[in-house]
């Protein structure tokens, strides 16, 4: 978004079933529709944008009901496409929240709730990360059980998978090596042009 917004939406975005917990917090424009604010999330907790994703009702899970996100072509699921929604739609005032799910292999579950509505502060470019604890999950790590798998084998240098695990994350396309898990820096966070993601996704050279 190349105009400067009149209204900010502060984010927190908690990624559910891990502890400590990993989150963050963003500020994205008041005008963003679901497909930008889901670039935005992607980006600010590390995910690739390699697997599909879902923004639904908090408790929701894949019951019939609201669902934003990429259109299913195939028609087993009514999901609304995320760059037709407003986040105006749906975020009203703060506390509302809502879960988003990336990933519906590993299924990996995010909390994201409304922290605040405030102002755009003119000399600020938005999307930024202001706020947020660890580092992400590589991805393709198998969820949960494959993340808590992964850590338990890098603290072991004399383990078994120790070599072939090192040997993934150095080969992985996110470049995880050396991955530290407690690591984290907003201001290293750098956002995509949600429209060039949405070219790259959806229109054929």
């Amino acid at each position: 978004m190349t105009t400067q917004p009149d209204q900010v939406f502060r984010f927190r975005v908690a990624l559910e079933g891990i502890e400590p917990e990993i989150w963050r917090g963003i500020d994205v424009p008041a005008a963003y529709d679901f497909w930008e604010l889901h670039v935005a999330v992607q980006d600010a907790m590390g995910w690739l944008d390699y697997h599909l994703h879902v923004f639904r009702p908090v408790g929701q899970g894949f019951k019939p009901g609201k669902m934003i996100g990429i259109p299913d072509d195939d028609g087993e699921m009514d999901i609304e496409a995320g760059w037709d929604v407003s986040i105006t739609d749906e975020f009203l005032e703060p506390g509302d929240a809502m879960d988003y799910e990336y990933d519906f292999g590993d299924s990996w579950l995010h909390r994201v709730t409304l922290a605040e509505i405030l102002p755009a502060d003119p000399s600020i470019s938005y999307p930024r990360c202001i706020d947020g604890a660890r580092a992400c999950p590589p991805e393709d790590c198998g969820s949960i059980p494959g993340y808590y798998e992964l850590l338990e084998v890098l603290t072991d240098r004399r383990h078994e998978d120790y070599q072939d695990m090192v040997h993934w994350l150095r080969s992985h396309p996110g470049k995880y090596h050396p991955y530290d898990p407690d690591r984290f820096e907003p201001s290293k966070v750098e956002f995509s042009d949600p429209d060039e993601r949405w070219d790259r996704a959806f229109v054929e050279e």
